[in-house]
């Protein structure tokens, strides 16, 4: 997917109030202790290229080889995705890529070139195999449960195809009684990601894999089939080949508009919200609230913070006009983050103590901010004191 990409949940800006004081972290520097709830953070790792295959034109998929001592760490579950990290002109770049294989399986990611992207162009063009990539253990909440069978419906455009095709792969294969039904879109055959595994896919379980290619600049032969993948599109195909009552999860991947018309048109269809999962790989057309000028400057108000990461505890003044995340890096450097867009999800942490302001979020769902989890690159201190805990 592209650079932006592994972002779920639904979209909601707002305050976050922290969960209670007994979950609080502690406030002296450097002094608490790991304790059996803390979960240790995927850290970044040298990982040598297996293997690059051209996908089309512009797309690329990339393997890695996983040495035995990390092979738990890169454990991933469908739809998760992988965070890499690079030095440009002597900037620590990173953008996270979504991972395609199924669950079981070591981690490959699709990349599909942006226009004018240092990242994915290097990634798409110039890697190959021997080269060593930084990459962080895999990441993300964009998951089926693989546990209870079910009908899933699957609604993907461009790259977005990358985790549905590890959620699909991943499904069938755990229970012979879950099915699957994909619509995805494209302009063209040519621009097609993964079209030769999708039909092995599609050949290896007939009966339980309903695949539907839309395409918006080459007719195919059923009109329900050519065009964009829009709301009307859509509304067609769910009509004509899905009993809604009887689906148990739809997964929407693709871009910004197409994801937020498929909510729309889900909800009026009578969908619950929690049945409904998304992920964007753009999502820079929604714009952040402006940040009062005043609340920017150096001598404005500012919140004592306190950071908790893999169980170590620091406090610092931060000022409230600056993210969370970009002020606690200036005292922990080690601060898990990706595409600071809100998008990828990299950077939760929950709010134990005290008020923040999410000012934009693509990757929480509801149920996780409500328990207090922000994305900590879209978070601004709003109290005096504020606890924040990555461990959680």
């Amino acid at each position: 997917m592209a650079p932006t990409t592994a972002a779920t949940g639904a979209t909601g800006a707002g305050s976050a109030t922290g969960a209670g004081a007994e979950n609080a972290a502690g406030t002296s520097a450097g002094t608490s202790a790991a304790t059996a709830r803390t979960r240790r953070r995927p850290a970044f790792h040298l990982l040598r290229v297996a293997a690059v295959e051209r996908l089309c034109e512009d797309a690329a998929a990339i393997a890695f080889d996983i040495p035995e001592e990390l092979t738990g760490e890169f454990a991933h579950r469908a739809g998760q995705s992988l965070t890499l990290r690079r030095e440009i002109d002597g900037r620590d770049e990173r953008r996270s890529y979504s991972i395609c294989s199924p669950e079981g399986t070591p981690p490959r990611i699709g990349v599909r070139m942006v226009p004018g992207g240092l990242f994915s162009s290097w990634l798409v063009h110039g890697v190959r195999p021997g080269d060593t990539v930084e990459v962080m253990g895999p990441t993300g909440s964009f998951t089926p449960d693989l546990g209870t069978p079910g009908h899933h419906v699957l609604v993907a455009a461009g790259s977005g195809i990358t985790p549905m095709l590890s959620i699909a792969e991943s499904v069938l294969a755990a229970d012979s009684r879950s099915r699957v039904t994909l619509f995805y879109g494209n302009r063209r055959t040519d621009t097609v990601m993964f079209a030769d595994e999708l039909a092995d896919l599609k050949d290896l379980h007939p009966a339980r894999l309903q695949l539907g290619h839309v395409l918006s600049r080459e007719p195919r032969e059923a009109e329900l089939l050519s065009g964009r993948l829009d709301a009307e599109r859509l509304t067609a195909l769910i009509g004509g080949l899905v009993d809604v009552g009887a689906t148990d999860h739809w997964w929407l991947c693709g871009p910004h508009l197409m994801v937020q018309e498929a909510q729309r048109l889900l909800a009026e269809l009578g969908v619950p919200s929690d049945r409904v999962h998304r992920e964007l790989f753009y999502a820079d057309d929604q714009p952040v609230r402006s940040v009062r000028h005043e609340d920017a400057v150096a001598d404005g108000p500012v919140s004592q913070v306190t950071i908790t990461l893999d169980g170590r505890s620091t406090t610092s003044a931060l000022p409230r006009g600056i993210t969370l995340l970009d002020g606690a890096q200036r005292t922990r450097p080690d601060l898990p983050f990706a595409c600071k867009g809100g998008v990828c999800g990299t950077c939760r942490a929950r709010i134990t103590e005290g008020e923040g302001d999410m000012r934009r979020n693509f990757a929480l769902e509801r149920s996780e901010v409500a328990e207090g989890y922000v994305l900590t690159c879209q978070t601004f201190p709003v109290s005096e004191t504020l606890a924040v805990d990555f461990d959680s």
